[in-house]
């Protein structure tokens, strides 16, 4: 299977921006990559002068760009194509827990609390919801599922700063928060549990009607190794494509920001290729206002 890939990002500014940017596809899945689909920056005043990006690897394994956008600002591009197998998310239900004292080294930061995962505040909330079920595949698919159900999703609902615990109490959010609450609850009941982002098209379902736009989920060390859980669809896919994976939202955050800006244009595409073409459709944020120091 072959997938189209890619992204159109304008951000304006009065004055030179610095930014930090996690858009490149992760370097597990770079050896898939048919097209590599670089980033093209570009200055908004003058679209033919070319914009350096330094690139460097960030401590979660990442692809990290440094950028400084003129004034005026850029517009940030990429259009590749990777190849997928096209099978869904491998299920597994003979996972089994690792204990806490068998994990390797680089798993044990993903059991901790973080910025968005406070698992200090749901621990006993996790332990008595989840605490009687077998530990190992099916306490994970039991806190999707808890999720799942517990939250109501909406794209008005999104707010870059609600945690876990907030999630838990409001019961709404968009996919980081799914995400964040099954990852918090995961690492309170000891599974090490991390955020990941990523494209994750239509490909195997009915087409989704909003624009396209990127995708978080998680993964969870069970068996020796990483699964693929998804609170917000409950169900395997077929065609993710991980950019970046961190504790939480903050470390892979897709665009970081050093001053005022604002976000003028953002559109995802992820389809297979094999398929007709549709019009990219364009999502514009609603009551846009410059931002100081912002995360996207």
């Amino acid at each position: 299977m072959h997938i189209r890939y890619g992204y159109n990002i304008e951000i304006v500014c009065q004055q030179e921006l610095p930014l930090i940017t996690l858009l490149d596809v992760h370097p597990s899945r770079r050896h898939d990559l048919l097209t590599p689909g670089d980033m093209a920056v570009t200055s908004l005043r003058n679209p033919a002068l070319r914009i350096e990006a330094t690139q460097h690897i960030d401590p979660f394994g990442n692809i990290c760009r440094r950028i400084t956008a003129p004034p005026g600002g850029i517009a940030l591009r990429a259009d590749g194509i990777v190849q997928d197998s096209g099978v869904a998310d491998p299920i597994n239900t003979a996972a089994g827990e690792v204990p806490p004292s068998r994990l390797p080294d680089e798993a044990l930061i993903y059991l901790l609390g973080s910025r968005y995962c406070e698992t200090d505040k749901l621990s006993a909330q996790a332990w008595s919801l989840f605490g009687h079920i077998p530990a190992g595949w099916q306490r994970v698919q039991a806190i999707v599922d808890f999720v799942h159900n517990h939250l109501t999703f909406g794209y008005h609902f999104a707010r870059s700063t609600r945690t876990a615990a907030e999630a838990f109490e409001e019961r709404i959010g968009v996919c980081r928060d799914f995400a964040h609450l099954a990852v918090a609850l995961c690492r309170c009941v000891n599974v090490p549990a991390r955020y990941c982002n990523g494209y994750l098209g239509d490909i195997g379902v009915p087409r989704d009607p909003a624009p396209m736009d990127f995708n978080a989920w998680f993964e969870v060390f069970l068996g020796g190794r990483w699964y693929t859980f998804d609170a917000r669809h409950n169900m395997p896919r077929i065609g993710r494509v991980v950019i970046a994976r961190g504790r939480d939202a903050t470390d892979v955050a897709m665009i970081s920001s050093f001053g005022p800006h604002v976000l003028q244009r953002f559109e995802v595409t992820t389809e297979e290729v094999d398929e007709p073409q549709v019009e990219i459709a364009v999502r514009t944020p609603a009551n846009v206002r410059p931002m100081a120091h912002a995360t996207v």
